[in-house]
């Protein structure tokens, strides 16, 4: 569930290429990624002659949905993104795909993730004169790639990636291209598909999930790979991949919350393995119960995993009201609250007299899971179990993921006993971080060389934090290597 006690994704981006009515396609495409980002949405097109474009705060529905909007963006080409700050202020000027005008034409741009040096390097761009006109990490790259010495795009467009660290997939569109590029460790997700094209040659798409194919009536090709950049142009599918082979290490909570579980990630389906982290959790943290209760949407799959696997009833025991708004954006805790009984109701059928298991992805800050725990409470409920699909998240992510400051996550601040008791729980548990890797078809966590991003579990941060709490000496040698 998205709301004050959940860490956020910061965006989902789309591209097409060579389709009819590509703003169409690309609207399409972001409304099947909103999970990603709820706050604002954006499209650029490119008819071929000129860009056109068009901007709003809200969902993409409330921005794409009217004709005259579409019939504004003409073209066979486009790039859409959907966003939730992680980084700059809610305001029109912040929302993506950003746009410029260079000598050799325009470029559109639109990223998902953080960059870690973008405070670094805006100061340097900064002193070198460039004006900027947003507070997003993404003008960064729009900047790199205007003071290039190098003669075409793509070779800017390298040359600015090889100046920037951080977790990123991005989807750029200059009058001849679409472009699509992922971070050198692949933490952040982008994949490529093919649909039939406006003028009978293939056409194609980027996409931050594949969920956003289905509704396009695309096909999935493969997953963008770690490093690479995919440029997609009348001559087809070209790759370059200007940097050295780099263990990857994709971010694990995709699997455990962010994508929409008929996403397939890396090959593996996000709802088969929700489904085995589950049942690894009710291996590792049984309890004597009466019915699983998922809190949904995102507990869903794990709570079936766990009831399979445990042999306890799994019954809906909490009902989620769609049709109101995202708690987390109010700003007193009081409404925050009160914003949990209008998005849950509790199903006192299911729920009095009985000993509960509630199975849910994360605790975070430990607001929403006390409510949810009170709420199950005043329907009846006997006792209340927690189980959590995730392990203690104790750190917070500086790769796009929105998550408080260490000193706000209950897990940096409490050991599990002590969190259950603020939770008002009988008894909580988490899946291990072993456990975690084992329900994902790994056998436990190399500590040396692991399979994913764990950082916010585990504290392992698999990219510099140049502009974070980091010794100044790494700092400084990250920095000279920049330069």
């Amino acid at each position: 569930m998205i709301d004050d006690d959940r860490p956020h994704e910061e965006c989902g981006v789309f591209g097409a290429w060579n389709v009819t009515d590509a703003a169409a396609i690309t609207a399409l495409g972001l409304h099947a990624l909103q999970h990603r980002g709820q706050e604002a949405t954006g499209i650029v097109t490119h008819d071929g002659v000129r860009f056109h474009s068009h901007k709003g705060l809200g969902l993409v529905g409330d921005n794409f949905g009217d004709a005259k909007v579409m019939a504004g963006l003409p073209g066979t080409r486009a790039i859409g993104h959907n966003r939730y700050a992680t980084t700059g202020e809610t305001v029109l000027r912040n929302v993506q795909p950003l746009f410029a005008e260079f000598e050799f034409g325009g470029l559109a741009v639109g990223h998902n993730g953080n960059l870690t040096n973008a405070h670094t390097l805006r100061r340097a761009l900064t002193k070198r004169g460039c004006l900027f006109q947003s507070t997003m990490d993404t003008e960064v790259f729009v900047h790199l790639i205007a003071i290039s010495l190098y003669a075409n795009v793509i070779d800017r467009l390298i040359d600015a990636l090889k100046q920037v660290v951080g977790a990123y997939s991005l989807v750029s569109l200059t009058n001849d291209k679409l472009i699509g590029v992922r971070d050198p460790l692949g933490v952040r997700p982008l994949i490529l598909g093919q649909v039939h094209g406006a003028d009978g040659t293939p056409g194609y798409v980027l996409a931050s999930e594949t969920c956003a194919l289905e509704i396009v009536g695309a096909q999935f090709m493969r997953d963008i790979e770690p490093g690479e950049i995919v440029v997609i142009d009348t001559t087809g599918v070209q790759s370059i991949k200007p940097f050295g082979h780099l263990k990857p290490r994709f971010c694990v909570f995709e699997y455990i919350y962010f994508a929409r579980p008929d996403s397939v990630m890396e090959g593996t389906s996000v709802y088969t393995a929700r489904k085995l982290i589950g049942a690894e959790l009710a291996r590792e943290a049984p309890t004597d119960a009466d019915v699983v209760v998922p809190v949904p949407d995102s507990g869903v799959p794990a709570a079936m995993g766990y009831a399979d696997q445990s042999g306890v009833p799994f019954e809906l025991g909490i009902i989620r009201n769609h049709y109101v708004g995202r708690t987390f954006i109010e700003p007193t805790d009081q409404i925050r609250h009160l914003g949990v009984r209008l998005k849950h109701s509790a199903n006192p059928a299911v729920l009095a007299g009985k000993r509960v298991i509630l199975v849910d992805d994360s605790i975070v800050r430990g607001t929403t899971s006390q409510k949810i725990v009170e709420m199950v409470r005043a329907a009846g409920a006997r006792e209340v179990h927690m189980r959590i699909s995730s392990p203690p998240t104790t750190h917070s992510c500086f790769y796009g993921i929105d998550t408080p400051e260490r000193g706000k996550l209950l897990a940096a601040r409490n050991d599990v006993a002590q969190m259950a008791k603020l939770i008002g729980a009988d008894s909580l548990a988490f899946i291990s971080i072993n456990g975690l890797y084992r329900a994902l078809g790994k056998t436990e966590r190399n500590d040396a060389a692991p399979a994913y991003c764990d950082a916010c579990f585990t504290g392992d941060y698999p990219i510099s934090l140049v502009d974070h709490a980091e010794p100044r000496e790494a700092q400084l040698s990250l920095l000279a290597e920049l330069t």
